[in-house]
Parts: structure tokens; sequence; C-alpha cells
């Protein structure tokens, strides 16, 4: 049986990012570039003004009150051709103009009396001041965006300003998700005796959207080497492939025997970890096999452990673990030592400080107590007593890691 880390390490260690693909710029929102960007230009491309006001020779500024002779105006989108400021005289400027001859400062409209024909400059003046230079925010054959970035609102206004219409990503895996067992009925159906609707299938496709990748639901293979064969095969012509159940010791766990029959190396099986011991490995050539649990509580943390991080590999992100971060507990908590233990968690901020509490019962049976979750604890396995007031590691659970930034 695998540790915890030593299990997620083998995954890591075996997974690589997807291929490249080029996307438009607003389809690559929330995806990371797989190349590094370089500048084709200097930005900004010319000497301009950062405020609406006066274009000035800072020599002719020297006292607190200067009355300066207006020769000119340079609205933004003006070239500036010809147009010079000679000694005691000001052009009136708009942001973003091309600076003109001769200028080397620029005066705010405020800190003057906004003459039209002469201006009144009522602050001192500093050379330079409130001129943005030409290459000072980003110098032409610079990088500007590097690989592993992911394209955001930023990402996308910097790309664009330098023409970059279709960008170099990382392509979305296609992932398909495949449920066992003769006792599962799809949704739509009431179940009868004895039968479960498939919710996994559909809870691990949800997972996967959210990470950023693209589900295909193989439907369910029944209980027989036959119905294995078929939908296993079809499964590993995906880039990766999920199944949930039958990956335990009885009669009717078939998923790696036949996945042994097709050809794929078993890296591991058995994790000591609670929930989700049971967790399988295997690759088929480059295909990452997961074989999960089939109780859903199990299925969802097993899924957030080990295949969130390895999905966001495949997607070239540099950060795929969850941050942890310490928070007290607010209760007791009791475990058997030899096993990590994942432990659904509500969390409260007061005074800067995380505080945890159980979301509810933990027996892996329970979904309330994962729709509740807001975090999950890492339960160290040679431990097995947490008093109220302990610190414990956690990680934020789903969209939970969007609130406030957590303190170290």
């Amino acid at each position: 049986m695998l540790s915890f880390e030593k299990a997620r390490q083998v995954i890591l260690e075996n997974i690589t990012p997807s291929g490249v693909e080029q996307v438009s710029l607003l389809d690559a929102v929330g995806r990371v570039l797989a190349h590094d960007i370089v500048a084709p230009w200097d930005m900004p491309l010319w000497d301009n003004s950062a405020m609406d006001g006066y274009a000035v020779r800072s020599a002719d500024c020297g006292q607190t009150s200067c009355k300066l002779k207006v020769t000119g105006y340079l609205p933004a989108g003006a070239k500036g051709d010809g147009i010079e400021v000679n000694p005691g005289c000001a052009v009136r400027i708009m942001t973003g103009a091309p600076t003109p001859s001769g200028c080397d400062a620029v005066v705010p409209v405020e800190e003057t009396d906004d003459g039209q024909q002469e201006v009144t400059l009522l602050q001192p003046v500093t050379k330079g001041q409130h001129i943005r230079l030409r290459g000072e925010d980003v110098m032409s054959g610079t990088f500007f965006v590097r690989a592993g970035a992911i394209v955001r609102p930023p990402e996308v206004n910097i790309l664009a300003t330098f023409g970059k219409a279709a960008v170099p990503i990382h392509r979305r895996p296609v992932v398909a998700i495949l449920s066992t067992g003769d006792e599962l009925i799809e949704l739509g159906r009431t179940p009868g005796p004895g039968e479960i609707v498939n919710s996994n299938a559909l809870s691990l496709a949800a997972a996967v959207i959210e990470t950023g990748c693209i589900p295909r639901i193989l439907g369910i293979a029944r209980d027989n080497r036959e119905s294995h064969l078929e939908k296993l095969r079809e499964g590993l012509k995906a880039d990766v492939l999920l199944t949930s159940a039958g990956v335990s010791a009885g009669d009717r766990d078939l998923v790696r025997g036949v996945l042994d029959e097709l050809g794929a190396r078993q890296l591991f099986w058995k994790v000591g970890v609670k929930p989700g011991g049971p967790t399988a490995f295997a690759m088929h050539g480059a295909t990452p096999v997961f074989s999960l649990p089939g109780n859903p509580v199990s299925t969802m943390i097993t899924f957030e452990e080990f295949v969130r991080p390895a999905l966001l590999k495949m997607l070239g992100h540099r950060q795929v673990l969850r941050p942890l971060f310490k928070a007290v507990l607010r209760e007791k908590l009791l475990k058997k030592p030899g096993k990590v233990q994942i432990v659904r968690l509500l969390l409260e901020n007061d005074g800067g400080r995380w505080f945890a509490g159980s979301a509810g019962n933990q027996q892996t049976a329970i979904l309330k107590t994962m729709v509740d979750a807001q975090a999950l604890a890492v339960l160290p396995a040679e431990s097995s007593h947490f008093a109220a007031g302990d610190e414990v590691d956690v990680h934020f659970y789903g969209n939970y890691c969007d609130l406030t930034e957590v303190s170290r």
C-alpha cells in the first residue's frame, strides 16, 4: 500500500502537459499559455502624455507661477508631426498623444488656469513629469507573457495590445468516464429495489469541467468481462480514463483485471488514505487511467486529491495542488493511525485566523456533508488524536478556494 504522498508523486511523475493548439484570444481565457510570447514592438510605441494638460519645457517653468503662450493642440490619436514646443511656449495636449519636439514635461490641466491662448502654471514643474516613455512598459524583443501563465483579463489586454489575435494554449484533454455495476441505472429512471442512479459519472463530469477539461461519459459497464472489455477499450481512446467502482477485491470487481488484459501497466493499487483506499492508477501507453472507488464521497475525494492535480498538469498549470494552510479546530477529531484521513470541514475566519469545524457526519455514504464542506483537512497518517484548539493542515474545496486569501 502506497502512502498518500507517494501515490500523488507517482501520478504526477507520469503526467506530461498535453499538446498545443492555437486558439482565439477570448477562447484562451482561463487556460494556460504553452509558449513565451515576445513583444514585436515597444510599448508605448512613442513618448506620450500621461495627462490632459500642457506640454512644456521645464526650463521655462522655474517659478511657482509662470505664463506661457499656447501655440498648438495635440489630441489623442494625433501624429504630432511638425508641432514643437518653443521657448516660452506650451502646447495643449491630451492623454496618450505623442509629446512634441522640445517638450520634457507635461503639466496637468488642474495645475493651470486652463488658459486657451495663454496659460498660467500654478505648481512647480519637474523635468520628465507625466510623460510615458517609449518602451517603459515593455521593450521590443522581450518576453511579456511567459509560458505557464493563466490567461486572465490583464493577459488578454496586453496580448491584444500587441496584436495577438490567437495564442498557443495547452489543449484541453478529453477525459472518458466509466461507471461499473449491475445495480446502476441512468438518470431519468426511478430506481427500483437494488438499483442506484449513476450519479458518479455526472459528478465526475462536473469535476472534469471545473478543472477545464472535456468529459466524455461512456455509460455503464455491467458486471461481466465482455461489457468491461467493450467499455474500457473505448475509454482508452481518450486522453485520460476515469473509472468508478469495481476496483476492490470482490468477484465482480473486474476493472483492474480487464485493464491488465488490455495492456495497461498498473503503477499502484491501494493507498494509505481514508476515504479512497482502493484507488488504482495505471498507464496505457501515454494515457493515464484512474480507477476510483464507487462510494460517491470516496469518488469525489479521490478525484480532488489525485485526479485533479494530474489534469491541471496536463493543462499546463504550474500550481497543481491546492495550497495547504493552518486552521484551528473548534472540536476534537479522532482517527486510527496508519492512514492519512481527509475530513470535510466548515470554515470561519475570525481576526485573521481560520477556524474549522466538522461539516457533518463523516461516513462516506453521507453526501450532504460533501455538499456543505468548504474545506478538507489532511490529517497525517501517524496521528490519531486532535484536540480542540489544535492546528491542522487544510485546503479549500471547490469554489471556496476563491475566498479571502489565507493567512500563512
